[in-house]
């Protein structure tokens, strides 16, 4: 080993012979066989090593993994930044081939230092070169971070629509076949008794119905559809439960279902209608979920422009009760809800699809705390001119320990596969960096509510989105 051995680092290319000659006098040579540590994560910073031949492979724990971040090669210095900082070694470096350094002891390095201002300017630009070479890194580091966030982020938000798209799918091929079926009937029937005109009448009706459903307030809707199942039960037509919601949605009421009692195909005819209504209710749903997927695909390709999204006066009660239906393959296990809603609950400024994914996401944990049977409580009031929502379960509720923390990003309770552990971390951020209010939660065995606080109006957004 000579001179030159050492000046191939651009650390010691700066110092003087004689400033080089010193530091290999206090030196000592090691040899390391291939797969062998050099210096090992934790241990204290004591030396420098000037890679003389071979190579070296940099690797870091980070909780269960295991990360190469870098290699050294012939020249290159490794330990220096632990050893002048006076750290724990930040990582562990390993022989990748038989391997040659040169370690440099503490005592050698402060006394170069210390006797010559050559070698103190030269170790200060590696120094600073090597810090920007570190933060280069860091900056890599933060941005796989954040693509492993947003990848878990989005397996996360696209479950909820995909999910509701497949099942609404499904049903939809049982319902159209049954539609189909119901059909053919109605039509031999109606030969069979010389109906033809009445039938006619009614599919035209029914046409120009399925092409323009209504758009009903939260409220109005379920009297409306509380009214017509409570009728339909009383005509003895099977299934009014399923059909009166269905029906509803394309206008259809008591009033305007009566004249077919005068008829001798009313049984028949009821349950087609019911049907197509279903059939065109199914469609819209695969619609809008697919659309929903669309929406959160766009969203990825401008992400860091999400805080543009438009501002809209939204309706609270049409956001949990689209959440509802995007959720009801999972509620109608066990599931019952109970609204309980302000009959006089104003419009407010909002994010609305953001709100929605924050119903989605605590109705959707309560479903799992309750193991999909129990009872949701939607309890809507005003307060202090703010929105409040309350979204209550009777689980086993969150225990003490655990309730400081559940907010937290990749926090979860559930089983490997069946959490990420952002929903209540998003949702959170939603409430209270992008609509300036909060989310609290209670929880005691038996009654678990999560209370969305939230402003009439976003105050100061115009100057937060500058």
């Amino acid at each position: 080993m000579n001179l030159n051995d050492l000046r191939k680092s651009p650390l010691f290319q700066g110092l003087s012979d004689q400033e080089i000659q010193q530091l290999m006098d206090m030196a000592e040579p090691i040899t390391l066989r291939a797969g062998e540590v050099l210096m090992k994560q934790g241990e204290p910073g004591d030396s420098a090593y000037v890679v003389i031949k071979g190579g070296f492979e940099i690797q870091k724990q980070t909780g269960q993994s295991l990360i190469k971040i870098d290699v050294r090669n012939p020249g290159d210095v490794v330990g220096e930044m632990a050893l002048l900082s006076h750290a724990p070694r930040s990582a562990t470096v390993i022989a990748v081939a038989d391997s040659e350094t040169l370690r440099i002891p503490k005592e050698a390095f402060e006394k170069l230092l210390a006797s010559s201002s050559s070698a103190t300017m030269a170790v200060l630009q590696w120094v600073m070169a090597r810090l920007s070479q570190n933060e280069a890194l860091l900056h890599q580091q933060e941005k796989m971070a954040a693509l492993g966030t947003l990848s878990a982020g989005l397996a996360h938000e696209l479950n909820n629509p995909a999910a509701a798209a497949q099942r609404s799918a499904s049903e939809l091929n049982k319902s159209l076949l049954k539609w189909q079926l119901l059909g053919h009937q109605l039509e031999v029937r109606a030969l069979q008794e010389n109906q033809t005109v009445w039938l006619d009448n009614l599919m035209t009706e029914a046409s120009h119905r399925f092409a323009a459903p209504v758009k009903l307030e939260a409220l109005e809707k379920i009297d409306l559809v509380d009214e017509l199942q409570g009728w339909l039960e009383a005509n003895r037509v099977e299934s009014a439960w399923e059909l009166a919601p269905a029906m509803v949605n394309f206008g259809w009421s008591v009033e305007s279902l009566e004249k077919l009692k005068s008829s001798t195909l009313f049984d028949v005819s009821i349950q087609w209608l019911g049907t197509g209504c279903l059939v065109m209710g199914l469609l819209s749903e695969i619609q809008q979920t697919t659309e929903r997927l669309s929406q959160i695909v766009r969203a990825m390709k401008s992400y860091t422009y999400l805080d543009q999204a438009p501002l809209l006066e939204v309706d609270v009660h049409e956001g949990l009760e689209n959440t509802l239906v995007i959720m009801q393959h999972k509620l109608k296990q066990g599931v019952t809800v109970k609204r309980e809603y302000s009959a006089d609950l104003p419009r407010i400024e909002a994010y609305a699809s953001e709100l929605n994914q924050v119903w989605t996401n605590i109705i959707d944990n309560a479903i799992d705390a309750m193991n999909g049977k129990g009872e949701i409580v939607l309890r809507t009031y005003t307060q202090d001119k703010h929105v409040i929502v309350e979204i209550t379960d009777n689980g086993p509720g969150i225990p003490d320990d655990i309730r400081p923390r559940i907010f937290e990003p990749f926090f979860t309770t559930k089983p490997p596969g069946h959490g990420t552990g952002l929903g209540l971390h998003i949702s959170h951020d939603i409430i209270a960096n992008r609509h300036h209010g909060q989310l609290l939660v209670e929880s005691k065995p038996g009654r678990t509510t999560f209370k969305a606080i939230l402003p009439a109006r976003i105050k100061g957004e115009e100057q937060h989105e500058q």
